[in-house]
């Protein structure tokens, strides 16, 4: 699978917003896009600040375009509002649950220990990110001796997670929601970016 490898803190400059999923540095040191003119004023057109909602979704997250398309398809064809759902898909993926919970600084961390095979679901080995965890599961991370226990976690985790960091465990009590996001996303822009193609 094709994911983003480049810099990081260049891609939260370019779109002028912190990812905390993406890095756990920030953009505040320079908080202008990159390059020469990044300090110039633009007039940023409809088309652009689509595209800007779109990117901060798939590189907070780390999806390629096909499997953003993917979720957003099952996100219109949900009953509930295509905003709301289409964040609580991103959010149920299993890399950014063990992310939320506090196992790893961010979620291309939380990924890798997934797909090594470091993390449980309901006591059976998941080793796809892209799992999508239901209200109810237990989640548990079983890391060798070497690797040591995780770093702190950078922020308290959400309401509809309960962690218990000595246990490594954490358990999914409700589906999330908008307002837990750890930053700000106009997902109807996305909405309507994707209308255009779908």
């Amino acid at each position: 699978m094709s994911r983003y490898t480049g810099p990081r803190v260049k891609i939260m400059r370019a779109l002028h917003c912190d990812l905390p999923g993406l890095s756990a540095k920030t953009s505040e040191r320079r908080p202008y896009p990159p390059g020469e003119h990044g300090q110039d004023r633009k007039k940023v057109k409809e088309y652009g600040l689509r595209l800007m909602e779109k990117q901060k979704l798939r590189m907070n997250y780390g999806l390629t375009e096909r499997q953003l398309k993917n979720v957003m398809r099952d996100a219109k064809r949900s009953k509930m509002a295509a905003t709301d759902k289409l964040l609580e898909l991103l959010e149920r993926r299993l890399d950014n649950v063990v992310f939320r919970a506090g196992f790893a600084r961010t979620i291309p961390a939380a990924r890798q220990l997934v797909t090594h095979g470091h993390v449980l679901v309901d006591g059976h080995r998941v080793d796809i990110a892209s799992y999508r965890i239901r209200p109810g599961q237990k989640i548990q991370l079983k890391v060798p001796k070497k690797m040591g226990q995780p770093a702190a976690p950078r922020f308290e985790a959400p309401p509809w997670l309960s962690v218990n960091r000595e246990q490594l465990e954490a358990q999914v009590n409700d589906l999330p929601t908008p307002e837990t996001l750890l930053f700000r996303v106009n997902t109807q822009l996305v909405i309507e970016f994707y209308s255009q193609m779908m």
